[in-house]
């Protein structure tokens, strides 16, 4: 089979006799080939671009992001922090890329070995390679080393979270108290600590996901065993008393106190990880038990 060179259609037999479809034909028999060919030098240049690239790229981004941390001498440490942070930055692009390179240039490597006649550059499209797998090493490294110090401050994060919706639920029902000089009860507590100022809307926020079933509003009232009696220093009679009453409706010393169970990171309630806010303290359940343990010690 032959290609037509005035209509690139195909031609089987001697295109000296004319081609089938336009006609032409050819002033003489097909040239011989070269009797000496230059090897081809075009897949090493590939398999090196491809890998100077990577690895040019990289150290541009590791400069630039050194430049943008601004952390004063060069250093192995300060190049290692900017080493980690082009890493997570390029990590879902760069190794995609690397593997692509990595996997085309060691097939060209193998080519270029079982056709030494035809493919030269061995050792460039080798470079090419080196260069590729060092970069895709050093970037797989400088997420690996970081992936545990993330963790913990991801884990930090999510507890700082918690904390701060048990501190601002622990400050609306120490203003609440403060305003009114009586806790609201469970039924009331949401729509109670909305009339709260809240000028940044934090409390608003917190409320959204408040389970009020894990709080437990108390007050002890020291009462003397006969109405008009003076009290005792020591007290007679100890009772529990609705927290919701104002103090002054009594007639005796009333102590608010409360409990509010709050779900840790399962988002179930009642399970080891939840936090407790008691009486403005904010404590985790083994912290909670040792608190409560003490308090039973006490003389």
């Amino acid at each position: 089979m032959i290609i037509c060179p005035a209509c690139g259609s195909c031609v089987q037999g001697d295109l000296c006799l004319g081609c089938p479809s336009c006609g032409a034909r050819a002033v003489g028999p097909p040239l011989a080939q070269a009797e000496h060919g230059l090897p081809s030098f075009g897949r090493a240049s590939l398999a090196f671009a491809g890998g100077i690239a990577m690895l040019g790229t990289f150290v541009g981004l590791l400069i630039a992001a050194f430049i943008e941390k601004r952390p004063g001498p060069i250093g192995f440490w300060s190049l290692a922090t900017a080493g980690e942070i082009v890493a997570w930055r390029v990590k879902w692009v760069a190794l995609p890329i690397a593997v692509l390179v990595i996997w085309t240039s060691a097939r060209i490597i193998g080519s270029i070995k079982r056709n030494p006649d035809r493919f030269v550059g061995l050792k460039g499209a080798r470079v090419g390679l080196t260069a590729a797998s060092l970069v895709t090493l050093l970037i797989a490294a400088l997420i690996g080393i970081t992936i545990p110090e993330r963790l913990r401050q991801r884990e930090m994060a999510k507890k700082a979270t918690q904390y701060s919706l048990a501190y601002t639920y622990s400050r609306a029902l120490l203003s609440y108290q403060m305003s009114h000089g009586y806790i609201p009860s469970q039924e009331e507590l949401i729509s109670e600590l909305k009339t709260m100022p809240d000028p940044d809307g934090s409390i608003a926020a917190a409320l959204q996901n408040l389970d009020v079933t894990g709080y437990q509003p108390g007050t002890l009232v020291a009462v003397a065993p006969n109405k008009g009696k003076t009290l005792p220093m020591r007290g007679q009679v100890i009772r529990n008393a609705a927290l919701s009453v104002p103090v002054s409706d009594h007639g005796s010393v009333t102590f608010t106190n409360y409990e509010l169970r709050l779900p840790g990171e399962d988002k179930v309630l009642n399970t080891d990880d939840d936090l407790i806010v008691r009486d403005g303290l904010v404590m985790t359940l083994p912290e909670y038990k040792s608190f409560m343990a003490s308090r039973t010690r006490l003389p």
